[in-house]
This record gives C-alpha cells, structure tokens and sequence, in this order.
C-alpha cells in the first residue's frame, strides 16, 4: 500500500510545499465564504498555496490553478455517552482535537466532545488518503502536513504587529512598602495635593498622596507633581485615580519610567481604604471625570437590555462577531450591506467577482466585500434552532471578519490595532477603499456623494467667492448652549461643584436635551475664517464661510459631533438626548449660487509670504529656523521618542498637531535617519527686490516648495504631490486627503484652477474630508454619474450608536429598519427591537424619499 501511495503522489510531488516561516496557512475559513472545518462540508486546504475552501469553492481553485492536492479538515461534535445516573462520563481532554480552533461556545463543554478528522484529497478524482500517515506517505508529503497542522494562524502576526506594547509586572510589585499614616482615599472630590489640578491625578501607592501628572505614558497633562514628589521621596508606583475597577487599574512606575503590572493592586489599593470590587466600571477605562457614578447609563437603553428581545434568523438577519474592540466595523458594514447598491455591486455579481479573483483572493478587497455581503445576506450563516438538531436552544453564531478586518485595515496605524475606533473615521475609510476598487466597475459609494457649495464673503468689501468640493456626509454640531432642560443642567452643575467642594458624592447625571432643528440651525450659522486673505484687498481681512448643499445624495448620512477633547487630549463624548426625525426635509439648504448684485471676488492668488529673516539675504535659499509647534514636540518626546525625530516628525505634518504626527513617527521610526537633527528642504524663491510679485507669473501657478517637500518626505511623487496641492489650494490636509483618494491620477496638461481666498475645511461636513476631490467651479455639469442630485427630502432606515465616553472605549451597536420593524445588530446577536433609541444614535442614515 505504502508503494501505491507513493507512485500515487508522484505526479504531485513538485506541487507539494512545506510551508515556511512568514508563510500564512488558512485552516480555520474558506477565502471566499465563512465555511470552517467545523462547516458540514469541511474545509480543504490548498497544499500549494495554503488558502483554505469550502467544498462549493474548492472546485474553482482546482480548475483556476490545477492545484489537485488539498488537505480536508474537518470537525466533529459529539455528545458524551451519559452513565447510569445520567450525567456525562468525564473524559480528559480528547487528544484528537488537534486543530487550531476555537471551541464553538453554541456546545457546552460539559456534554460534548470533539473530534477533528484530516485527510488528504486529490482532485479531481477526490482519492482520498487518511492521516496520519507516516509510514506509507512520501516523508516529504509527510513532513508538509504536519506543518500545516500546526501551523500557527495567520491572522496572530497581524495583532502582535499592532502597536501596543505588552506591559510588564513591577520589579516593586511585590516589595512594595505602604506607609502606615492612616490616610484614606475619599470616593470622590479628589484634587492634587500640590495644586488645584483635578483631572489626572495618580495615587501614589508608598504614602498616598494624591498628585497631578505630566504628559505620562498615556499623554494626559498636568503640573508635574507626582514625578517631583517621586524624586524627593523615591517612591516608585501610583495607580491613576480614574481607572479603578473591578478589573484592575493604570499603574505606573517612575523608577521604570513606563506603564506597570501590579499584580496584588487590590491589596495596594485597600492599605488607603480603596475597596477595587466595589468600584463601579466606569463608561470609558481612563479617562473620564474624577469619580466613579453608578447610574443607569447609555448602555442600558441602547442594547434595549431587560427587555426580552425575539432573535431573528435568515436573509438578512446574520450577526457578526466581536474579534474584540471591532464593533465599529460591524455595525458599519450590516449599515452598508442593507443598502440595495451594495448588495448589486458585491452581491449581485458574486460569481463575477469570485471567477476573476486574483490566485490569492484573501488579499483582494472585492472578493472580500462579496465574501462578506454574502455572508450576511444569504441566510446560510442564519438558520433558527430546529429540535432535530444537536441543540435545541442554539444561540446566534455570526460570522467572523477576520480575514476581512486584516485586508480593509491593512497598512492603517489605528485599523489594524485592536484598539476601538470611531465608527465614522471607518466609514470614510471603507468608502475610500471601495472606490479606489471600483475602477471599470459600479461604484456603490456613489450613493453617498454630494457637492457642498462654500460661500466665502470679505467682510470690508462685502465681495465673494463661490466654490464647490466633493463630501460624503454632513456633521451636525451640538449647540448645548440650546438645551431644552438648560434650567436643570445649571441647577446640576451648581450642584456638583458643591459637592465637589465639601468633597461628597456628586450627584446624579443630567443629560442634555437638544432639539435636532437647534443643530440644523448652529449648522446653517456662518463661521468666520481665520487668517482670510482677501483678494479684492490684496490683504488679510475678516471673512465669513457658509455652506449650502449644491446637490443632495441618494443617501445622507448624519452624524452627530458629539465628540469634543477633553484636558488630556483624549475625544469625550457629551452626554445628550437629541430628537432625531424620521422624516428630513434639507431643501432649504439648496445651494443658490451667485446672487444678482453680489458682487465676486478677484481671482488672485495670495502672495507668498518670505520669513522676516530671510528677505536681507537672498542667495540665502534655506529656512534657518522653521516654524515648529513646541508643544507637540514636547508632548511626543515624553512619549520616549528622541527630540530631533519628534521635531522631524512635527515639521513634515505641516504643524497639524501632536497625532498626526505621532502617525508620521510611527511610518518612519525603523528609518536609518529617524533621530537625526532636522534638515529643511531648500527652495528657490522669487526675486525677492521686486516690492509685489505679479500675480500671472509662473510662481503663482506652483505651490511652495516647502509644501511639496513636506508630502514628498512622506513618500508620494513630487508631480502627484504638486497636482494635489494645486487642487486644494495648497492646503496640506486636503492636499494629503486629496492624494489617497486618487492614487492612479496622472499628471493632466491643464491644473485645476486655483481658489483665492485661504480658508480651513469646513468642519460642518466630513471632519477629515479624506474623500473630497479638488473644488469644482460653481458652474461645473452636475450631470456627472458620480454625483446623483434630487430632491432633499429623506427618511430614516438606519443608525449607529455608541456606548461609553470616548471613540477610543465603549462599545457600538445598530438599529436597522427592514420590512417595516426595526431591528437592533448588537454583534453577533440579531432581533427585533422593541424600544430603538433614536435619541442616542451617533451616525444617522437616511434615504432619499421616491415620493418626492
């Protein structure tokens, strides 16, 4: 038998791979469906490529790819055979289970087993060959199925990539001496010892005093008290006051200089009368207010908990699971993929898409959008419980994104982290991704396009400009200032600063009440523009912006900016109950274009603006000492990273701040040059004698050097660097924004024309705007088949909700609304809602109304 096996092989040997380190083996999900070895059919790994298929996609890769070796996987549920008195027969731990799985939480452990099967198939005769095997296969062929059944999964290098740094136990931990003073630490009214600092404040765990921090590990702020009271006393740990839970703390070691495990931080924190498992969990793990308030919170009324809510099941109704902090890319895409154009783009040409594949369509994003719209709107990942089946009472399974999350966020410092993330930062991120995949195909983000039409006004000469820009959402401010409880907020606040005073318990939350037409007006109020130039004054002046809807999108997508920054730079979410409609009525926001007896403002463009120090000597081409934000210097040097890297790093941002250029670092810190002093690119600047620079000369239609060597430093081309910077006006942020949206644009014979006036984004539409493409003339054809223009009248199908206090915790949820019933996705959990929390929702989507 061992020779006929063997001569049976022959033929395949050469496409036979041991796979090698680096190498990823795809044993736990099919590449083009979310089949699994515990699927009916298994799944057969490729012994070539190392993908995985079902059993209705293993036949393609065979036909694609004549790859005819696979190895099947498969596994089995047992029940336990029960003894007399009716119980399971303990058993130790099966030793057939040997893949590398998760154990299916549907079964309980107690009274299953499982058992895992492989064998070698060969198409496609489907000859299939037992394993193991060792004495009568090849050792070769031997060898290879081995490794790839320990193979390690290919999604654990991608979270050990992410950007998190695994915290150590203390060297102090378990020698650590607490004094005997009889301090007691109060649950609340906590202020710094040293000053009058009541946010980020560390307990220190020697002696107890309580201290202010400064720009430690986390990047929150304050007067430096708990270091300086470490360098007098050399008492080493303090735990963050803020983040007490039943669950742990945020402990930090000077002597270490970096965050800390304390495992006996209960016993710590009791020495001062602090009891850890009677601390209520905070909505937000570090960084909300100073004390710990139980209450009847978001979380409650947005997962409808307490209420006994009917799952659902089928088309349409199929979860996704939690790989842990990604609910904001579930909820988004069950959003996305109950829209008709998505369904019809990725769905509807499934086959398509699925034949023209590249060999490894784990790596291609339309393939996986179609693998996953396919995985939630075919029902197959959806059946109810039947008695028949293993387990009456079933739970909802879901699908897992994992395979989709490593593609869409490959490359993304936050995305691929497993850190939470905002909901609409996602959503713009994927409709970028989808339309740098569209080309040649239906674009189904189109649905969301619309042209904003910006008004900008000089103040002194009462002129204007008209321009237009490409936007994909609108941003709703939150004028608190308009509550309709206002009178109670005020009594509340009194309140807390009062109990904040006498150092009791505050009292109980008030949430704000914001009538939604308040928002709609604050959104409809002019902004004034900063450093506006004004081209009819040929100098700075007062200006101001409004903007209008130039055309209305098949789809509006709302969101609510309910998002500020706090005093240690962190978002916080305000608390506020607002009266979204079901019904919106935006016709009034039409944009008009050029009024009669408005009057437009030149098309000049600013002069450029020559440092004092540079314009007495002009053989002098280099900027000496370059405009840099210290304070993001120094907030990025107390992170660790070297002071010339941090300046560097500041400097190619464009100033933009700490973040941005935490991100830069983080693209360029294996870079041989990283920590290397700052060398300012040097450009040729005009002839600096002639008192005012024509306006038609050839510098006017060039942005500055400095600009261009600031996005080439990044690694872009300079021509696609100057092309973005002529469609944006010179503006590096939209400039940035404006390159990832077109990747493949080439250098045109006619640039785009310039605007005149210098303003900021319009922070009333997309905050990051990382999908506008260059502003368009007032006059431009609206016919394009980009921008879908109708009536403004809309209703409501769909919202995302977020619980907890910032972006970066908590935890999202969505209410979608189908065949007339609303239901609640709370991963991978799908039912009928009962009370849908409008008033709560962060994104908001709307379409269009077909009766207008």
């Amino acid at each position: 038998m061992a020779t006929d096996l063997g001569e049976l092989l022959v033929p395949y040997m050469p496409t036979i791979k041991v796979p090698r380190t680096g190498d990823r083996v795809f044993k736990s999900e099919c590449a083009f469906s979310y089949d699994s070895p515990e699927s009916e059919g298994g799944l057969y790994v490729c012994m070539n490529s190392f993908l995985g298929f079902g059993r209705e996609h293993v036949e393609r890769h065979y036909r694609k790819t004549g790859q005819s070796v696979f190895m099947h996987l498969k596994r089995h549920v047992k029940e336990k055979a029960t003894g007399a008195a009716g119980g399971a027969i303990p058993r130790r731990r099966n030793g057939k289970v040997f893949l590398d799985l998760e154990l299916n939480r549907d079964f309980n452990g107690d009274d299953y087993e499982y058992e895992d099967e492989a064998k070698l198939v060969i198409f496609p005769d489907h000859f299939e060959i037992p394993l193991p095997n060792i004495e009568e296969l090849p050792a070769l062929v031997t060898i290879a199925c081995d490794a790839v059944l320990n193979a390690p999964s290919p999604y654990k290098k991608q979270e050990s990539d992410s950007w998190e740094e695994e915290i150590q136990v203390s060297k102090h931990a378990r020698s650590l001496r607490q004094q005997e003073n009889g301090v007691r630490i109060l649950p609340s009214g906590w202020k710094c010892a040293k000053c009058e600092m009541r946010e980020n404040l560390w307990l220190n765990l020697t002696d107890g005093s309580v201290l202010c921090g400064k720009w430690f590990f986390d990047g929150s702020g304050g007067n430096g008290h708990a270091l300086e009271h470490y360098k007098e006393t050399n008492f080493p740990l303090a735990v963050k006051l803020d983040t007490i839970t039943p669950d742990g703390a945020d402990v930090y070691s000077f002597d270490e200089e970096e965050a800390v495990l304390d495992p006996h931080i209960s016993e710590h924190l009791l020495h001062f009368g602090i009891d850890m498992l009677q601390m209520q969990r905070t909505e937000n793990g570090h960084h909300t207010d100073n004390h710990v308030q139980p209450r009847v919170s978001d979380w409650e009324v947005i997962q409808e908990s307490g209420l006994k809510l009917k799952p659902v099941y089928g088309s349409g109704y199929t979860g996704i699971k939690n790989l842990g902090n990604s609910c904001y890319l579930s909820t988004t895409m069950q959003v996305l993929f109950s829209i008709p154009e998505f369904q019809r783009a990725y769905v509807g040409n499934l086959q398509r898409i699925f034949d023209y594949s590249p060999l490894d369509p784990t790596q291609d994003f339309n393939t996986q959008m179609a693998k996953l719209g396919h995985g939630l709107l075919s029902g197959q990942y959806s059946k109810p419980p039947m008695k028949s089946e293993l387990i009456e009472q079933q739970l909802q399974r879901g699908i897992s994104p994992k395979m989709f999350k490593a593609l869409v966020s490959k490359g993304h410092p936050e995305f691929s982290s497993n850190r939470q993330q905002d909901a609409h930062e996602f959503l713009l991120h994927l409709i970028n991704q989808v339309e740098r995949n569209s080309s040649g195909s239906e674009n189904p983000s189109d649905v969301f396009r619309f042209l904003v039409e910006e008004r900008v006004q000089c103040c002194q000469t009462q002129k204007v400009r008209y321009t237009q820009r490409v936007d994909h959402l609108m941003q709703l401010p939150v004028p608190l200032e308009a509550a309709s409880n206002r009178e109670e907020l005020i009594a509340h606040e009194s309140k807390r600063k009062e109990a904040e005073e006498n150092m009791r318990p505050p009292p109980e939350p008030v949430r704000a009440r914001i009538p939604f037409s308040a928002c709609l007006q604050a959104f409809t109020e002019p902004e004034n523009v900063p450093d506006f130039w004004s081209s009819a004054l040929q100098a700075k002046s007062a200006g101001v912006k409004t903007s209008r809807f130039a055309s209305f999108p098949e789809y509006m997508v709302v969101q609510i900016k309910k998002f500020t920054f706090g005093v240690d730079w962190v978002p916080k979410k305000l608390d506020v109950s607002i009266d979204v409609p079901d019904f919106l009525d935006l016709n009034r926001l039409r944009a008009t274009g050029l009024q009669s007896g408005e009057e437009e403002l030149p098309d000049l463009t600013p002069p450029i603006v020559i440092p004092e120090d540079t314009r007495g000597n002009t053989t002098n081409n280099s900027l000496e000492s370059p405009e840099i934000d210290e304070s993001s210097v120094m907030q990025l040097a107390e992170m660790g990273f070297p002071l010339e890297a941090c300046r560097k790093a500041v400097y190619y941002t464009g100033n933009m701040g700490a973040e941005m250029a935490f991100n830069w670092i983080i693209a360029h810190m294996e870079e041989p040059d990283f920590a290397e002093p700052l060398a300012v690119p040097t450009y040729m600047e005009a002839d600096l004698s002639s008192p005012s620079l024509p306006t038609t000369s050839a510098l006017d239609n060039e942005p500055p050097e400095e600009s261009i060597s600031i996005l080439t430093s990044m690694g872009f081309p300079r021509h696609h660097t100057i092309q973005a910077l002529k469609a944006t006006n010179n503006n590096l942020e939209r400039a940035l924004d404006w390159i990832f949206t077109h990747p493949d644009c080439e250098d045109e014979s006619e640039a785009m024309s310039d605007t005149a006036d210098t303003e900021p984004n319009n922070n009333s539409f997309s905050n990051a705007n990382a999908h506008s493409d260059s502003s368009l003339s007032p006059d431009q054809d609206l016919s394009s088949p980009h921008v879908r223009d109708g009536p403004g009248r809309y209703e409501l199908f769909a919202f995302i909700s977020h619980m907890g206090a910032s972006t970066m915790s908590g935890h999202y949820a969505c209410h979608i609304k189908k065949e007339g019933r609303w239901l609640i996705y709370n991963d991978h959990k799908v039912c009928l809602s009962e009370r849908p929390p409008k008033d709560l929702g962060y994104m908001y989507f709307y379409r269009r109304l077909s009766s207008c």
